[in-house]
């Protein structure tokens, strides 16, 4: 009303003046400080911080005392913030806890020495312990549970303060301010302000005023608190700690309970809340509406649990910096699905993709191999705006800008390569492996199956995706894309005609690209929903993933640290041509060549070679000794080492290679023969370019990628590589007790012929 009212300059500052004292002093109105965080990678920019402890996780499981190992570490990981230049506060719960642990200790002592006196014998009768009053405990309980804070807080060299408040320190005008400037001049000297209800003397909540909506709010536990006061202290981002992952959608415990990874205003209607926890005063729906209240008063907040002790020792830190850990508040709602909902909508497409028939799925992949022809020139306007943008940012190597370059003859290659797989997917999926007859009319079937759901992160090479799909679509797989941004236009046209081909047997959605915010991390923590990772990238990448993805199994390699040995009796022309082409054909691949083995023999030339001063200054002889002899170097760099023999070689390239690609160059057949057995690579050539090392070039139509694993797909994985098996019995009402000693039944165990081509 004020702001619609017109007034001349002389009132016009004096009734500023008297809105914004307005504005101050109403509690029920949070004031604005900028807006929140749209996307959790933005929470490392978080600079003031509030971590609210909720009572589940500051006290123990008998709910006498607090637990001293998880706050240690929450200690720990507020301190680390702290002393990196944030401004950290923690409003905590546990004085009532520490304080009944004091009293019931005190009340043993006294009621122990009283009966002894009085009995005058030692033998004491059963003792009870009186309900004792939450105020009392809080009293009680408050200067241990400080004191206990300065203690852990002084081994990291953190000053810690106490502040108590109630509900009308905030209704006061004079007294907020007071509070105000209390903690600002604390996070100016780098002091953590530790802040909890003053339990001893809390009045009780005023009637029907308690979170209604998101304009008012009052302090009745410490989830409105901590929104007060982050949203009073202008904090950037709320943590509150709790004894469950975050918010679900019904109870969690209960089935098919979701856990919300993001949650936006308005999506209230569609969570169940279940009851609170066993200690604490607030449950789930007062921490969703204050969270709610503080997003709206521009505080991001994270909603997360603080009580598991495989997380509990990172779980704020993880949060700073942007990991997914339990659910972020977000005002900005994504246009499109999330990551978790595109994993969904690919699994139930994948299913259907995987019952087609075989020549359908082939159609699928003739249809994309069309499109890559018939569209190149909009692919390839797409791949120069990558480029441009790559090249300009100069952030990138000069081998990663020639992966990310496609041309006419690579998409070419390309369509080839899909026409190729086509005609090899029609005896993929449900073809019998193995028939036996286990008995009497119950007969046993090993049959192919698709893994299920795939994860396929890439970097800079946007001519993966249309091969991966295709491998994904033959094999009957769901299939994820996580491209870098680096080839975001070229992938998102390759998606769309993906997508396009998939649509004529009405499975566009299973292949995705992830094309959001997601963190590679985060994508890997998804291991009820994906089955398999296929990393295909960097060697930091490779191992990134291996390590972030703990409950999901990963197929690739680390390194390419690929070797050609030139034998004693090797053609030198051979040679040439082989080192040639295995380190300059393609230096940023990872099957070229990195480390030249030269058997000691061939270095016996007596000629002398001599140059002129200016020739010399051109020469890159005389180079430095390698730093590492496990080197992938990726560009036209490469060692070279002297050995005594071929078995030296293997030896060299068991220590020092990695399994990938290692190639002989002799013309002896015997010691050909004995590297090709000796060396335990997942893929072993002689007198051939290390460059071979291809899905493509092995036949397969193309390749997820290069696996050195020991178990499961290695070397160049295709469509073999994508599929797994299952068991498929049919009998007549048999039984295990049917077999039995006593039973009337034994096992015959015939093997049935397979017929080429056979199908379940």
């Amino acid at each position: 009303f004020l702001s619609t009212l017109t007034y001349p300059d002389s009132l016009r500052r004096r009734r500023s003046c008297v809105l914004m004292c307005v504005l101050f002093s109403a509690v029920s109105l949070p004031r604005p400080h900028g807006k929140s965080f749209a996307h959790r990678s933005e929470l490392k920019q978080a600079k003031r911080i509030v971590v609210k402890l909720g009572s589940a996780v500051v006290t123990r499981g008998d709910e006498c005392g607090l637990a001293l190992g998880r706050l240690a570490s929450i200690v720990e990981q507020v301190a680390m913030l702290q002393n990196q230049g944030r401004e950290m506060m923690i409003v905590t719960s546990g004085a009532v806890a520490f304080g009944k642990q004091r009293l019931r200790h005190e009340i043993l002592l006294s009621q122990s020495v009283r009966q002894a006196l009085h009995s005058g014998q030692n033998q004491l009768k059963e003792m009870s312990i009186p309900v004792l009053e939450a105020r009392a405990c809080a009293a009680a309980g408050q200067s241990g549970l400080m004191a206990l804070y300065e203690a852990m807080f002084t081994q990291y060299s953190t000053c810690t303060a106490q502040i108590l408040v109630t509900n009308l320190d905030f209704h006061d005008e004079q007294k907020r301010r007071n509070l105000n400037s209390t903690l600002h001049e604390l996070l100016r000297m780098n002091i953590v302000p530790i802040i909890n209800t003053n339990d001893a003397v809390v009045p009780p909540p005023v009637p029907n005023s308690d979170l209604q909506g998101v304009n008012v709010i009052s302090i009745k536990d410490n989830d409105s608190l901590a929104a007060r006061l982050a949203v009073e202290m202008k904090a950037d981002l709320l943590i509150a700690l709790s004894d469950v992952e975050g918010l679900y959608d019904s109870p969690p415990g209960t089935d098919d309970a979701k856990l919300i990874d993001i949650f936006y205003p308005g999506d209230q209607q569609s969570i169940t809340y279940g009851t609170k926890s066993r200690v604490g005063i607030g449950g789930m729906e007062a921490k969703v509406k204050a969270a709610l209240w503080a997003l709206q008063g521009g505080t991001s907040v994270v909603i997360a649990n603080g009580t598991h002790p495989k997380v509990t020792g990172h779980v704020i830190t993880d949060i700073v910096e942007g990991k997914k850990v339990g659910t972020f508040f977000s005002e900005v709602k994504p246009a499109g699905p999330t990551v978790e909902q595109q994993t969904e909508m690919a699994r139930h497409a994948g299913r259907s993709l995987a019952s087609l028939h075989p020549e359908q799925r082939g159609e699928i992949i003739c249809c994309l191999a069309e499109l890559l022809t018939e569209k190149k020139d909009e692919i390839l306007s797409a791949n120069k705006k990558d480029l441009e943008i790559a090249t300009a940012s100069g952030r990138f190597s000069h081998a990663l800008i020639n992966r990310l370059a496609l041309s006419t003859s690579k998409l070419n290659s390309l369509a080839i390569g899909l026409r190729q797989l086509s005609v090899s997917s029609r005896d993929s999926v449900g073809r019998v492996l193995r028939r036996t007859r286990v008995a009497n009319n119950l007969e046993l079937e090993q049959i192919t199956v698709p893994i299920g759901v795939l994860l396929v992160i890439f970097e800079s090479r946007p001519d993966c995706l249309p091969q991966v799909s295709a491998l994904a679509i033959a094999s009957g797989n769901a299939l994820l894309l996580k491209g870098g941004k680096e080839a975001a236009n070229t992938n998102k046209i390759l998606h769309q005609l993906t997508q396009e081909a998939l649509s004529i047997h009405g499975v566009a959605d299973a292949i995705q690209l992830v094309s959001t915010r997601e963190e590679v991390e985060d994508l890997c923590r998804l291991d009820k929903m994906i089955d398999l990772i296929i990393p295909r990238g960097s060697s930091q990448l490779v191992r990134e993933i291996q390590r972030a993805a703990k409950g999901i199994p990963v197929l690739g390699h680390s390194e390419g640290v690929c070797h050609v040995y030139i034998d004693s009796d090797a053609s030198i022309d051979k040679a040439i041509d082989i080192v040639r082409d295995s380190k300059c054909d393609y230096p940023a691949a990872c099957n070229a060549m990195e480390t030249l083995l030269i058997h000691r023999d061939l270095l016996t030339d007596s000629r002398q070679y001599f140059c002129g001063p200016r020739f010399a200054s051109y020469l890159t002889f005389s180079p430095s000794e390698v730093k590492s002899l496990r080197t992938e170097y990726g560009d036209l760099e490469c060692c070279i080492e002297v050995v005594d023999s071929m078995q030296d070689a293997v030896d060299h390239i068991h220590k020092y290679g990695s399994s990938h690609t290692d190639v002989i160059v002799t013309e002896n057949e015997e010691t050909a023969e004995q590297f090709l057995q000796q060396v335990d690579s997942a893929c072993v050539f002689w007198n051939s370019s290390s460059r071979f090392a291809d899905g493509y070039r092995f036949g397969l139509g193309a390749e997820v990628g290069i696996s050195t694993a020991r178990i499961h797909a290695r070397g160049p994985v295709g469509l073999e590589g994508l599929l797994t098996t299952k068991w498929v019995l049919r009998g007549e009402g048999h039984t295990v007790a049917d077999f039995s000693e006593q039973g009337s039944m034994t096992y015959l165990h015939e093997n049935i012929p397979v017929p080429q081509g056979n199908f379940s």
